[in-house]
């Protein structure tokens, strides 16, 4: 898969990626509910804080209504090792599942004991399933209403900076198909995340591979694309385009990471979550390798544009790596220092 070239190549190994994207993904699940520890009096009007469960010392779940989808979003919140002090806060996005299934970062990688002893608040949304976390043109009968580029960029962060005692110092880092949506989240508002962590993405939004890979990972949730950014080869599809708008990322730091798509260190018996079983292995090497070696041509459009555009990033072309979750655990590790960075911390 190493060898795909652009054009026809192209379109057929992301058509075949992504055709076969929710294998990888896994099926959705309901999660447990738990009762929260406090209620707060919600205003007449407006976004607001619904509820708050402790869920742990340093974990809690935060109820947040949402006035531009008239819905309450669930969020985690990993709160800081030292909160003597106002803290910067790393929003971490899920992939396609929106965290609504089981493909998510506490339940796939080392994520609570990664920030043991770090002081960041982690924010991670718990809905937002094949959204791309944009705000859509129309309302989906299969997903309903989704403003998610104003929620994160204008409601979320001052009743996060809030609820939290943040120091209002913000990044943001995300996986497959979200990992599109950080760079657009960035673009989108100037200045609101100081810097950004793009793992196995596809960057590309208009152009014939980017709008297949768009179009076939929403329509096999039953999701209708037109209904996020219209007609097919409209402005909102160029507008959506991290590399046609990549001169907005001036100034944002930036780490985005591929594999290559050839079986890597974590495709092995042994990986992680493979526990010896042969399918799931041979699943995620060719599933997996298949969608990764699309992002990756993905990802190489990127690099050359900014390059073009004197735009500095950190690219990690891993030579070996399928779309899963051991290589994306290493990328959150590998990306933490400039993420630290970014928001006046110590890594």
């Amino acid at each position: 898969m190493r060898g795909l070239t652009r054009g026809h190549g192209r379109l057929a190994a992301v058509a075949a990626a992504v055709s076969v994207l929710p294998l990888l993904l896994g099926a959705q699940t309901a999660s447990a509910g738990v009762a929260a520890v406090r209620t707060v009096d919600a205003p007449a009007a407006g976004s607001h804080v619904v509820g708050v469960t402790k869920d742990g010392p340093r974990k809690v779940t935060v109820k947040v209504y949402s006035a531009a989808m008239d819905r309450t979003i669930p969020l985690d919140v990993i709160l800081p090792a030292d909160t003597s002090a106002p803290r910067p806060t790393l929003y971490l996005l899920n992939g396609a599942g929106g965290g609504e299934d089981s493909a998510n970062w506490e339940a796939r990688t080392d994520l609570m004991a990664f920030f043991q002893d770090k002081n960041v608040n982690v924010v991670t949304p718990n809905e937002g399933a094949f959204s791309y976390y944009t705000d859509w043109e129309k309302d989906d009968p299969a997903i309903g209403r989704n403003k998610w580029q104003t929620f994160l960029t204008e409601e979320l962060p001052p009743i996060v900076d809030k609820e939290f005692g943040t120091n209002g110092v913000n990044s943001l880092a995300a996986i497959s198909m979200t990992a599109t949506s950080v760079l657009n989240l960035a673009i989108a508002a100037p200045g609101l995340y100081r810097g950004v962590g793009a793992y196995s993405g596809c960057a590309e939004t208009s152009t014939p591979v980017g709008e297949t890979y768009v179009r076939t990972v929403l329509g096999r949730a039953g999701v209708d694309p037109t209904n996020m950014w219209g007609q097919y080869g409209g402005p909102a599809w160029t507008a959506n385009d991290p590399v046609v708008n990549a001169a907005k990322l001036r100034g944002t730091q930036l780490y985005i990471s591929t594999g290559s798509g050839l079986p890597g260190p974590h495709d092995t018996l042994n990986g992680p979550e493979i526990d010896g079983n042969v399918g799931t292995l041979a699943e995620q090497v060719v599933v997996g390798g298949v969608i990764e070696a699309a992002v990756n041509q993905c990802t190489h459009t990127l690099a050359d544009r900014l390059n073009q555009l004197q735009i500095p990033a950190t690219f990690d072309f891993k030579p070996a790596g399928t779309h899963s979750w051991g290589y994306w655990q290493d990328d959150l590790h590998n990306s933490w220092p400039m993420l630290a960075r970014s928001m006046g911390m110590q890594p």
